[in-house]
């Protein structure tokens, strides 16, 4: 039985809201909605969300949820907050009093990332609930209808989920339109004009092709083929859109994650500091909050990594979590610095302008490779490898553990081959994965998919057409 009633849970709200106002975080209106396991599992195979279109993929997310935490293997998250205006958070009925005032505060430090962190600015918080459950509308139209059916839909759904991310990563770089994209393309063609053209010998200025398809490599897939794919329906053209959207809602998250889990634990632990628990709760939270920053031995911990870098940024040192009686005050000018870092950066350039040699050893990072059948250690943080180890923590972050793929010609050999270029950054394709790929494309593009790559130091074109996947050497 719980140790606490609804009453206790809303003098807590009431009394971290008024610490959160005390420290000038910015939020949206909070509301909280008390759940058990059973709702909360639910709530993690949706990503969070009361209303969501169907799909096998969630169901067999929420059996594995469930499997995993019947036989005891994961826990599941003291709290799932939305990014939405007003925010919306889940907390778990089963947690001890202490739990859900740590929650709360967490939460509220979540809120205010997501309110003024550049990142989400274009996600539409005062629509995300209601877009969600439109779309969910639509989606499940679509299966009722005898005309179109559940098959047909999950087939689209299928492709489209394994492309979601393929997608621009930086929208705060504005996308040109058609006419704007030839209008650089002539601009480039023509430079201004040299009156000493002939002594720098340069060559005459070629025409572009203004009628290639993209005129520029197109970052975004799924846009891509639903505007030039003619066979599409307009509710197979509505699913990608509704994919690619729901895609441009998760980014930022996945985007932020080290800044924003550390930015939460950061002011959980501030608030709850400065709200002089009774020594019962106090020792529990002390708990409960090492356990959620602990490392975590052969993985990034972003709570950890992210508390750690809030901390020195606000001259806590390596004593940040200090007992409550040793902490001071954050002055206004060093909460006005921690507020412009919330709001300016994403998870790569957090890392890169503050993530120092000091504090790398302080984390001892390091980096390990797959030797025969073991792991081993490549690289640790010391004088000579922790920028290498460093460079490869900041390539793995956000977006950067996913390939960058652009489509280059739609209209490759005059037979509509689709041509895209795989970004190499020195990591290769697996080919599992690049095979599956290839098909989903093949099956929303109806042509011969071509992909150029780099294995193993070698050019390679990956294809995909009728008579499935092939490989070859590009010379």
């Amino acid at each position: 039985m719980a140790d606490y009633d609804l009453d206790d849970l809303a003098r807590w709200d009431e009394l971290i809201r008024e610490r959160v106002d005390a420290f000038g975080l910015e939020c949206f209106p909070q509301e909280f909605e008390i759940c058990d396991h059973h709702e909360m599992l639910g709530f993690m195979a949706y990503s969070g969300m009361p209303a969501h279109y169907p799909h096998w993929s969630y169901g067999k997310s929420y059996e594995k949820l469930k499997t995993l935490y019947d036989y005891g293997v994961s826990g599941l998250p003291y709290e799932m907050v939305i990014n939405a205006n007003p925010s919306l958070a889940y907390l778990m009925r089963e947690n001890s009093l202490c739990l859900q005032v740590l929650t709360i505060a967490h939460v509220y430090g979540h809120n205010d990332f997501f309110r003024n962190n550049f990142t989400f600015h274009g996600t539409r918080p005062d629509l995300t609930l209601s877009t969600f459950k439109a779309r969910a509308d639509r989606v499940r139209d679509y299966i009722e209808d005898p005309s179109i059916g559940i098959d047909a839909v999950e087939n689209i759904l299928d492709a489209a989920h394994a492309l979601s991310l393929q997608c621009r990563r930086n929208l705060a770089i504005r996308k040109l339109d058609a006419e704007a994209q030839r209008d650089r393309a002539r601009a480039t063609a023509r430079p201004p004009a040299d009156p000493y053209r002939r002594i720098h010998a340069r060559p005459e200025p070629v025409e572009p092709d203004l009628e290639r398809l993209p005129l520029e490599p197109e970052d975004d897939l799924l846009l891509f083929l639903r505007d030039h794919n003619p066979r599409f329906a307009e509710w197979e053209k509505d699913l990608l859109t509704i994919v690619h959207e729901e895609a441009g809602y998760f980014i930022p998250q996945i985007e932020t994650k080290i800044m924003n889990e550390g930015w939460a634990t950061f002011w959980h632990h501030e608030i709850l500091n400065s709200l002089e628990l009774p020594q019962s709760l106090y020792l529990e939270f002390l708990v409960r909050h090492n356990q959620v920053v602990r490392p975590t031995p052969g993985e990034i911990n972003p709570y950890h990594i992210g508390l750690k870098i809030w901390e020195r940024l606000a001259g806590r040192g390596a004593n940040g979590a200090r007992a409550r009686d040793a902490v001071a005050p954050l002055d206004d000018e060093t909460r006005a610095r921690l507020f412009a870092i919330r709001e300016t950066d994403r998870d790569s350039s957090f890392l890169r302008r503050f993530l120092d040699e000091e504090m790398m050893r302080e984390l001892d990072l390091f980096e390990f490779a797959p030797e025969g059948d073991k792991l081993v250690v490549s690289r640790v943080s010391d004088d000579q490898g922790w920028k290498a180890v460093k460079e490869t923590l900041i390539r793995s972050v956000g977006m950067g553990s996913t390939p960058v793929i652009r489509i280059h010609d739609a209209d490759h050999g005059g037979d509509r081959t689709l041509l895209l270029r795989h970004e190499h950054d020195g990591r290769d394709l697996e080919l599992e994965f690049a095979e599956k790929t290839l098909a989903y494309l093949h099956r929303l593009w109806g042509h011969e998919i071509l992909l150029e790559t780099v294995l193993n130091d070698k050019p390679r074109l990956l294809s995909f057409g009728e008579q499935g996947f092939a490989m070859r050497l590009m010379k």
